[in-house]
C-alpha cells in the first residue's frame, strides 16, 4: 500500500513507501516528521551492476540497528545521489512493529575509462592504485563529473603535491583516440615537460623513414600521453599493418623523465614506445553475405590480394572503402559492411566474413541552388547528368563538387562567375527514397 509522508509521520503503520532520491521534498515541517522513527532491520541494495553492495550501503551512512526519520532516510538517499555515479536512487520500506526493512534501488550513471594525459611522474597503475585506496567505488571508470570525480581529483592534487609540482588540474570528457568510446581525461597545468626523444621497442620502426618524417608531431612538443596514442594510432599501426603484422601491439609508452634535481616541473622526457610485431598473417579467403545489388563475383573481383601473399592491413581497409563507393554510386547511401577477420594463430592465416547490409537505394530528387545568378544556375543544371527519378550516384556528386569548390570553366565556361564558399549537403528521404541535392555559394 502506497501512502503519504503525513500518514507516515502520523502512525509509521504503512507497508511501503517510495521516494526519489533527489526529486522529494518533505510535506511537512522536518521537525513534524523526525517525530516518528523507527530502527532498521535490513538494508537491501537492489539495481547495482559494477559497484558492490556493501560500498553502497556504507555511503549511505545507515547500517542494521540505527534508528531513523523519514528525513534520515531521504537524506541517505541524497547522499548517494550526489555522487554522481547513479542516474537515479529511490527506496522504499517495509515496516513491522517499530522495525523497517530498508531497500536502496539504484541505477548506475554512464561512466568512462580514466586516462592521466600527462602526469609522467608517476605510472597509470600508480595514480589508480592510489585512487581506489581513498576513493570508494572506485572500479577504474567514473563519471562525468559528481563527488567522485572530486574525490579523484584531490587524490591527484596530493599525488602532485608530494612531488612539490604545482598546477591546475582539470579535466574533461573527450574521445578515445583509438576506437568510438569517451573517456574522462584529466591534466594539470604546468610549465610544460616538452617531450626530449622518442625511441621503439622494435627495429621496423626505429628504421622507418615514414617514422622518422612524423616524429616532430610529437618530439618537441608538450608531454601527452593522448598526442602519443593518436601518433600510434595513425602512424605506427599502419606502419606494421600494411607489412602484414595484423596483431601486432604498441605501447603503451614508457615515460622516462630528466627533470631537474628539485625541480620535477622542469626538464624533459624521453618517451619509449614498445613494440610488439606478432608474425605476418597470409591471405586465406573472404566470404560475402547480404549482397544482392553487387554480385558476389564483382565483390571477389575487387580483391587484389592472392591467397597466401602477406595481407597489408591497409590495403583491406581501402577495399572496404571501395566496395561503400561502389554501393554509393549505385544509389545504395546506407550500405555499410562489417568485415570480421577470423585469425588462424596456427597457420598465420587471415580470412574474412564481410556482412553487408545495403539499405535502399535512393534516386534523384530535387536540385536546390542558392546563391548564383539565375544565368549560372541554369548552366549548372544544365551540366547536371541526373535526372530526377534516375539513380543517384554519389561518386558523379563528389566529382562535380569538388569541380565547384571553386569557379570552375568545366561547369560554367566563360560566364563571369564570383564566389569565396561553397557549401554541398545531401538530403534523403527515407520514406520515398529519393535525395535532394543541395549546393550553396558565397
Amino acid at each position: 500500500m502506497k501512502c503519504s509522508l503525513r500518514q507516515f509521520a502520523a502512525a509509521f503503520s504503512v507497508l511501503c513507501i517510495t521516494f526519489a532520491a533527489y526529486a522529494q521534498s518533505p510535506v511537512e515541517p522536518a521537525g513534524q516528521i523526525s517525530a516518528k522513527t523507527s530502527t532498521i532491520a535490513a538494508i537491501t541494495i537492489t539495481g547495482t551492476q559494477k559497484v558492490p553492495v556493501d560500498q553502497i550501503t556504507a555511503a549511505s551512512g545507515l547500517k542494521v540497528g540505527d534508528v531513523v526519520s523519514a528525513v534520515q532516510l531521504q537524506g541517505a538517499a541524497d547522499r548517494l545521489a550526489a555522487l554522481g555515479i547513479f542516474s537515479a536512487v529511490n527506496y522504499r520500506f517495509s515496516s513491522k512493529g517499530d522495525t523497517i526493512s530498508l531497500e536502496f534501488h539504484v541505477q548506475e550513471a554512464q561512466t568512462y575509462p580514466l586516462s592521466f594525459d600527462n602526469f609522467p611522474w608517476f605510472t597509470d597503475e600508480e595514480i589508480a592504485q592510489a585512487i581506489r585506496q581513498d576513493v570508494g567505488f572506485f572500479t577504474g571508470e567514473a563519471p562525468e563529473s559528481g563527488a567522485m570525480v572530486d574525490e579523484i581529483l584531490r587524490v591527484i592534487d596530493n599525488l602532485l603535491a608530494s612531488k612539490k609540482i604545482k598546477g591546475e588540474l582539470t579535466h574533461q570528457l573527450v574521445a578515445q583516440a583509438v576506437g568510438d568510446g569517451m573517456m574522462v581525461q584529466f591534466h594539470v597545468d604546468t610549465p610544460a615537460l616538452r617531450i626530449q626523444s622518442v625511441t621503439f621497442g622494435d627495429s621496423i620502426a626505429t628504421d622507418s623513414e615514414q617514422l622518422k618524417d612524423h616524429i616532430s608531431d610529437i618530439k618537441g612538443q608538450p608531454y601527452s600521453l593522448f598526442a602519443i596514442d593518436v601518433f600510434e594510432n595513425e602512424h605506427i599501426l599502419p606502419l606494421y599493418s600494411a607489412k602484414g603484422f595484423l596483431r601486432a601491439k604498441i605501447g603503451p609508452p614508457v615515460a622516462h623523465l630528466t627533470s631537474e634535481p628539485g625541480n620535477p616541473s622542469a626538464g624533459g622526457v624521453d618517451v619509449e614506445i614498445p613494440v610488439t610485431p606478432g608474425p605476418v598473417y597470409a591471405f586465406g579467403s573472404i566470404s560475402w553475405q547480404g549482397n544482392s545489388a553487387i554480385g558476389t563475383p564483382n565483390l571477389d573481383g575487387a580483391v587484389e590480394i592472392k591467397p597466401g601473399d602477406p595481407v597489408d592491413g591497409m590495403k583491406m581497409e581501402g577495399l572496404w572503402q571501395t566496395i561503400e563507393t561502389a554501393y554509393a554510386s549505385h544509389g545504395y547511401l546506407d550500405a555499410k559492411l562489417n568485415p570480421q577477420a577470423q585469425f588462424d594463430d596456427t597457420a598465420h592465416r587471415v580470412s574474412y566474413q564481410v556482412s553487408l547490409m545495403e539499405g535502399p537505394q535512393y534516386r534523384m530528387g530535387a536540385m536546390v541552388i542558392t546563391g548564383l545568378s539565375v544565368d549560372a544556375e541554369k548552366r549548372l543544371r544544365q551540366v547536371w547528368l541526373i535526372a530526377p527519378g534516375q539513380v543517384f550516384d554519389n561518386s558523379y556528386f563528389e566529382t562535380v563538387s569538388r569541380q565547384l569548390a571553386k569557379p570552375s570553366m568545366e561547369i560554367f565556361g566563360e560566364m563571369p562567375i564570383h564566389y569565396t564558399e561553397f557549401g554541398k549537403w545531401l538530403r534523403p528521404d527515407t520514406e520515398k527514397h529519393t535525395v535532394d541535392v543541395l549546393l550553396d555559394f558565397k
